[in-house]
């Protein structure tokens, strides 16, 4: 189904442009080209089948919904919920601000707010194409996990107490009311309002992630033409304990949404960098960025800012850890 795209970027690298096969740059432009025009198609076929099923999501309904369940399915049910929503972790923010204001409990917002940017599903589309459907299950399931158990912990040391006082204000009030009487049903859209949402929503999101396809891949395109043969394998290759926390550290500040991180997984796991220790790297670039505690400064005083920061990177560390074990066969 994608050999199109290797036969594209082999006629564009080698006959167009008459690249010597084997160089590093004709390599490195190879890989540039294949995934580049791989992933654009995938981005605006999928996203708009997508967003025509999605069309009549109400959002009011979800936060009622889950308003009134138990907290333990409730986790689940956030993390379900931020699996499918197409946000990056700046844009996931005034959801679940709008969470906030509604009363549903913190831990159930965090789980949402933890899984959006790192499950959705131009990620998981992307990771079966790239690297097969055995470390796309991993990584799903991986990324619920990790917002799940973050929700329950915070809950249970009643973090909600860290909030901001307008935030905790709001929750509170929300709390003390009665049941929110029932939503209107969702008006039914016609094919072609479908066809419109769908558009305009492929657009915005197709405009906003295009930039990190093109770095993502240009980052993977250059450690996969121009690291030497073997290189990130012998130094790196054995899963030294320390290369995870490190990998970690070193995520942190390279901002990026999954859509652009997956290229480069690609090119670490090809270049023989230990599943995870690229999976801690990965998933601290893209659920513990900077741009993003900046913004839950707004709503979240330090001491819950730096708990979730801490919580964060243990988990992804562990995880590398857990990874790098050889019983997984991937």
């Amino acid at each position: 189904m994608f050999e199109i795209f290797t036969e594209f970027a082999d006629w564009l690298t080698y006959q167009q442009l008459s690249l010597p096969a084997g160089t590093k740059f004709a390599d490195a432009l190879h890989f540039f080209i294949e995934d580049t025009s791989k992933i654009m198609v995938l981005l605006v076929v999928m996203i708009y089948v997508i967003a025509l099923v999605r069309a009549s999501l109400d959002v009011e309904k979800v936060r009622t919904y889950l308003a009134g369940k138990r907290r333990l399915f409730g986790y689940f049910l956030g993390s379900i919920f931020g699996a499918i929503t197409p946000f990056c972790s700046c844009s996931s923010i005034p959801v679940f601000l709008g969470f906030t204001s509604a009363g549903i409990p913190l831990g159930i917002t965090m789980a949402f707010l933890i899984t959006s940017p790192l499950i959705n599903e131009i990620a998981i589309l992307l990771l079966v194409s790239l690297l097969g459907w055995k470390f796309t299950v991993l990584y799903v399931v991986v990324g619920m996990v990790i917002g799940m158990l973050s929700g329950w912990f915070l809950d249970a040391i009643g973090a909600e107490r860290w909030l901001q006082p307008l935030a905790a204000k709001a929750m509170k009030n929300s709390q003390s009311k009665s049941p929110p009487a029932q939503h209107e049903a969702a008006v039914k859209m016609t094919l072609a309002e479908r066809h419109g949402f769908a558009k305009g929503e492929m657009l915005e999101i197709v405009a906003r992630v295009w930039k990190w396809v093109f770095i993502g891949v240009g980052i993977g395109a250059a450690l996969h033409g121009f690291v030497p043969d073997g290189w990130i394998e012998a130094h790196l290759g054995e899963g030294q304990w320390w290369s995870v926390p490190v990998s970690v550290l070193v995520g942190i500040p390279l901002y990026s949404n999954a859509t652009g991180v997956i290229p480069i997984m690609e090119s670490l796991i090809k270049n023989g960098l230990p599943i995870g220790t690229t999976l801690a790297f990965c998933m601290s670039t893209v659920a513990a960025s900077v741009p993003e505690f900046v913004m839950l400064k707004q709503v979240m005083q330090w001491r819950l800012l730096s708990l979730l920061f801490a919580l964060l990177l243990t988990a992804f560390t562990l995880i590398g850890w857990i990874f790098n074990l050889s019983i997984w066969n991937f």
